[in-house]
Protein backbone atom coordinates (compact mmCIF):
# COMPACT_ATOMS: atom_id res chain seq x y z
CA UNK A 1 0.00 0.00 0.00
CA UNK A 2 1.54 3.42 -0.97
CA UNK A 3 1.70 6.14 2.19
CA UNK A 4 0.10 9.47 1.75
CA UNK A 5 2.49 12.27 2.58
CA UNK A 6 1.21 15.25 4.31
CA UNK A 7 2.91 18.73 4.13
CA UNK A 8 1.33 20.55 7.51
CA UNK A 9 1.71 23.49 9.44
CA UNK A 10 1.01 24.13 13.21
CA UNK A 11 0.84 27.44 15.05
CA UNK A 12 2.47 26.94 18.37
CA UNK A 13 1.47 28.85 21.67
CA UNK A 14 4.11 31.90 20.96
CA UNK A 15 1.88 32.12 17.15
CA UNK A 16 5.14 31.09 15.59
CA UNK A 17 4.81 28.47 13.01
CA UNK A 18 6.21 24.98 12.04
CA UNK A 19 6.22 22.92 8.72
CA UNK A 20 6.82 19.54 8.67
CA UNK A 21 5.66 16.13 6.66
CA UNK A 22 4.70 13.16 7.48
CA UNK A 23 2.49 9.88 6.49
CA UNK A 24 0.09 10.06 9.64
CA UNK A 25 -1.38 13.36 10.37
CA UNK A 26 -2.99 12.75 13.46
CA UNK A 27 0.05 10.96 15.43
CA UNK A 28 2.32 13.13 14.33
CA UNK A 29 0.07 17.01 15.88
CA UNK A 30 -0.45 14.59 19.27
CA UNK A 31 3.40 14.14 19.04
CA UNK A 32 4.43 17.80 18.71
CA UNK A 33 1.97 18.33 21.97
CA UNK A 34 3.25 15.48 23.73
CA UNK A 35 5.40 12.74 22.89
CA UNK A 36 8.85 12.67 23.16
CA UNK A 37 9.10 12.34 19.88
CA UNK A 38 7.83 16.20 19.05
CA UNK A 39 10.26 18.85 17.35
CA UNK A 40 12.76 20.71 19.44
CA UNK A 41 11.02 23.84 18.15
CA UNK A 42 7.71 22.29 19.71
CA UNK A 43 8.64 21.13 22.75
CA UNK A 44 8.86 24.65 23.90
CA UNK A 45 5.88 25.85 22.19
CA UNK A 46 3.19 23.83 23.15
CA UNK A 47 0.78 23.73 23.17
CA UNK A 48 0.16 23.97 19.06
CA UNK A 49 -2.61 23.91 16.35
CA UNK A 50 -3.32 22.31 13.21
CA UNK A 51 -3.76 25.29 10.89
CA UNK A 52 -2.62 24.17 7.46
CA UNK A 53 -2.17 20.48 5.65
CA UNK A 54 -1.67 19.47 2.34
CA UNK A 55 -1.41 15.95 0.19
CA UNK A 56 1.01 15.10 -1.85
CA UNK A 57 1.65 12.22 -3.83
CA UNK A 58 5.14 11.13 -2.48
CA UNK A 59 7.75 11.62 -0.35
CA UNK A 60 9.53 14.14 -2.31
CA UNK A 61 6.52 15.61 -3.37
CA UNK A 62 6.22 16.24 0.30
CA UNK A 63 9.81 17.22 0.72
CA UNK A 64 9.82 19.77 -2.19
CA UNK A 65 6.69 21.47 -1.11
CA UNK A 66 7.83 21.74 2.79
CA UNK A 67 11.00 23.42 1.25
CA UNK A 68 8.57 25.91 -1.04
CA UNK A 69 6.56 27.01 2.31
CA UNK A 70 9.80 27.02 4.30
CA UNK A 71 11.46 29.56 1.73
CA UNK A 72 8.32 31.93 1.97
CA UNK A 73 7.93 34.79 4.43
CA UNK A 74 5.75 35.01 7.21
CA UNK A 75 3.27 36.62 5.71
CA UNK A 76 3.48 34.15 2.79
CA UNK A 77 3.25 31.80 5.29
CA UNK A 78 0.18 33.38 6.87
CA UNK A 79 -1.66 33.88 3.30
CA UNK A 80 -1.22 30.65 2.63
CA UNK A 81 -3.16 29.55 6.20
CA UNK A 82 -5.32 31.70 5.68
CA UNK A 83 -6.57 30.57 1.88
CA UNK A 84 -5.37 27.26 1.06
CA UNK A 85 -7.22 26.92 -1.92
CA UNK A 86 -4.87 29.66 -3.16
CA UNK A 87 -1.70 28.16 -3.11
Amino acid sequence: MKSIWVVYIVRCSDRSLYTGVTTDLNRRVVEHNTGKTAAAYTRSRRPVLLVYQQKCASRSAALKREIAIKKLDRAGKQKLVRNPSKA
